[in-house]
């Protein structure tokens, strides 16, 4: 039973930072080809029974817009998915319109080369677009999803190009999601203007492979009472995620949270690392290995070896989709604050919460009902516990930054 048979008619904006990107353009062809009937929802957790009636926006109501620093078209984007095997053959053309219709919607991101404006007038310039956005397309809410390329853990006191972008979704009155590794709302200097927004926000870095199986086998292991030696791993990739993660910064803001996971489940990290490896021929494909050695009974030595072979861009894009319509309803029903039950889709999850991927659920599944039992959207009764339930101005109402002239 698909969760769109009892829902308002509402159109939703989800405003993608890095908007032309593999995930972002598998994203963008997923929910039109879903939509028109070309393709099932495989991978959307919201597209099964335990979110029927939850009011989740349809994802016929879903309009795409979004900020990039490239200029290459999503048809063509698509097209160049569909011939590494990403996207099926023939799906670009089937859903041009949607993905022209998208593209007109994107904006050059920042900051530029040279960049002149100081940060209060970039991240005003960037959140002017997203409000434009939503008035131009007469959109009940927006929400901002991160989805760039992964940047190196910041020095400095300067905000990164990812906390810009947080901060402008704040800005515009927009809920945000954070679907990588990148600082975003994290950044000690957006703390208190997240906690005064009244938006919710959910993040950090999707679950998508490696990390998704170490939640289930940490766990595994901890409850079975196998003591775990080592445990060690490999990913090899191409594609953007690959160039990106071949800056030494950036794979170590993606290990940290592969090695949260480990820690959480498993009550201490184990000896072994993990590496990352760019392989260009790779493409938007991946393998992932895992080598685990772990004591049994009277100290007998065993191991465990995984291998995960995906494709990222097609792990990661429903997932995009899920938390849009998520965090939509969550902003409709007057939650504010970190949306920790959604801890299921990242690696390091705001709020407090469990890391396993079982208990994960649960709470996800949890989520659903308050959702269903939010009612009137005007209404309080879906706030969270301990949240103002303070409306944010739609019309885009500013918020101060740090040391932000006003």
């Amino acid at each position: 039973m698909s969760a769109e048979s009892s829902v308002s008619p509402s159109r939703v904006g989800v405003w993608l930072i890095g908007a032309r990107g593999s995930v972002a353009t598998t994203a963008v062809t997923g929910c039109a080809a879903v939509t028109a009937g070309l393709h099932p929802p495989t991978g959307m957790v919201t597209e099964t029974p335990a979110f029927a009636d939850c009011g989740l926006p349809p994802l016929s109501s879903l309009v795409f817009g979004g900020h990039d620093m490239v200029d290459c078209p999503l048809p063509k984007r698509a097209e160049g998915l569909a011939a590494g095997g990403v996207l099926p053959p023939g799906l670009p053309a089937a859903v041009t319109a949607e993905l022209a219709a998208a593209d007109r919607e994107i904006r050059l991101g920042g900051p530029l080369s040279g960049e002149t404006r100081d940060e209060d007038e970039l991240v005003e310039a960037l959140a002017s677009d997203i409000r434009d956005f939503t008035i131009r397309c007469g959109l009940d809410r927006t929400v901002v999803v991160n989805v760039a390329s992964t940047e190196p853990v910041p020095t400095g006191t300067e905000l990164p190009a990812s906390s810009l972008y947080a901060a402008a979704a704040l800005r515009a009155g927009c809920p945000y999601v954070n679907f990588t590794p990148s600082m975003g709302l994290h950044h000690p200097a957006l703390a208190s203007a997240a906690a005064e927004s009244g938006l919710p926000y959910a993040g950090r870095d999707g679950k998508t492979g490696q990390t998704l199986l170490r939640s289930v086998l940490g766990p595994m292991f901890a409850q079975r009472a196998l003591a775990v030696r080592a445990w060690s791993g490999t990913n090899l990739l191409g594609g953007g995620d690959g160039a990106a993660l071949a800056d030494p910064g950036a794979a170590a803001a993606k290990n940290a949270g592969k090695e949260r996971v480990l820690a959480d489940t498993l009550g201490g990290v184990p000896e072994g690392e993990t590496h990352i490896d760019d392989v260009p021929s790779l493409g938007d494909w991946k393998t992932a290995w895992d080598h685990i050695a772990f004591d049994g009974f009277l100290g007998t030595r065993m191991v465990l070896q995984t291998t995960w072979q995906g494709c990222d861009s097609s792990l990661a894009a429903p997932l995009i989709l899920d938390l849009a319509r998520l965090a939509a309803r969550a902003h409709e029903a007057g939650l504010s604050g970190p949306l920790s039950e959604l801890g299921f889709y990242f690696k390091d999850p705001v709020g407090e919460g469990p890391a396993a991927l079982g208990e994960q659920y649960a709470e996800l599944i949890g989520f659903a009902g308050r959702l269903r039992g939010a009612g009137d959207p005007q209404g309080t009764s879906g706030e969270r516990p301990g949240s103002s339930g303070e409306r944010h101005d739609p019309s885009g109402q500013r918020r101060s930054l740090p040391g932000e002239r006003r």
